[in-house]
């Protein structure tokens, strides 16, 4: 067996990850040569590096790692993602390419690692469709969290009676980027600030993202994503959905505006909007809310494993 390192952003390599993804994972998690190009452009404040495992003069698996260095309120190091062709399993391959991960994140200083979950994310954690959760707990990783995608069909979903009436909910305009930015730094600083920073950085529609308006300004927001949409619909995994596919997330209102409404509000109108622009299958990821958004309808579709290891 032979490592080879490679750099995410290399497009022919790009071709043999999602290749190697697709065999191991199959058709409900296939990945596309779109998200695959997505999740591994360059971004300053991550450091991203994989290694692909050649057996025979085939590539027969790969791993990727990501690491924001040194103390972040964004995270600290990730595996995103982890294949090995089915016809090689059990031959300790994966477990070859996870020891190389785990020491190329210690070199960037991260003292923890979780499985998915990155700031570009092939998935929200370890999905348990793929019964590899025992292959991580021997290898030192622990965890009881789970999170999972909702999933609806927008043709059947009608307006929640319990929203807020009066509340204005509309897309951001441009020019209009730095009041969300502003809010998402003061209401929820991290993470979601972070994403939408930079997808404004490399050119995504602003009005991908509806904000809510009081008279002290943004106190909410949520992201919708369509097919057309920069941020690739293909990370969120609709293939068992009826077309045309959206996905809606992350959602928040500011402490001072909960309690009244707006959150049901902002979440109807995320849905309105996607179902005026025609979507049906509609997936809200990444959650734990399960009888919030049940509310509206929306039911477990797919269900995830937190799972990380500490140094």
């Amino acid at each position: 067996m032979t490592i080879q390192p490679f750099d995410p952003a290399d497009p022919g390599v790009q071709a043999i990850l999602g290749a190697v993804w697709n065999a191991a994972c199959g058709p409900a998690l296939a990945v596309t040569p779109r998200l695959v190009a997505y999740n591994g452009q360059p971004v300053a404040v991550i450091a991203q590096r994989g290694c692909l495992e050649l057996a025979y003069g085939q590539v027969q698996g790969f791993v990727l790692a990501s690491a924001v260095p040194g103390a972040s309120v964004l995270g600290n190091g990730w595996i995103d993602a982890l294949a090995v062709v089915p016809e090689q399993r059990g031959r300790g391959l994966g477990s070859h390419l996870l020891q190389w991960a785990e020491a190329w994140l210690l070199a960037h200083g991260c003292s923890h690692v979780q499985l998915g979950g990155s700031l570009h994310p092939w998935t929200a954690g370890l999905p348990l469709e793929l019964n590899t959760r025992p292959f991580f707990m021997q290898r030192g990783y622990t965890g009881n969290d789970y999170v999972w995608d909702v999933a609806h069909h927008l043709t059947a979903w009608r307006r929640h009676e319990h929203a807020a009436a009066s509340a204005d909910v509309r897309p951001l305009e441009s020019g209009q980027e730095h009041e969300l930015l502003d809010f998402l730094h003061l209401a929820f600083p991290g993470r979601w600030e972070w994403e939408c920073t930079e997808f404004f950085r490399i050119g995504g529609r602003r009005s991908d993202c509806l904000v809510l308006r009081t008279a002290l300004g943004i106190e909410g927001f949520c992201w919708v994503t369509l097919e057309d949409s920069l941020r690739p619909i293909d990370r969120f995994y609709p293939d068992a959905l009826p077309r045309p596919w959206g996905q809606l997330g992350p959602l928040g209102v500011s402490s001072a505006a909960r309690g009244k409404g707006y959150g049901a509000a902002l979440l109807d109108a995320g849905l309105e909007y996607l179902q005026a622009r025609g979507v049906d299958g509609c997936v809200i990821d990444w959650t734990g809310l399960l009888e919030f958004y049940g509310k509206w309808g929306f039911r477990p579709f797919r269900e995830y494993a937190v799972l990380q290891k500490e140094w």
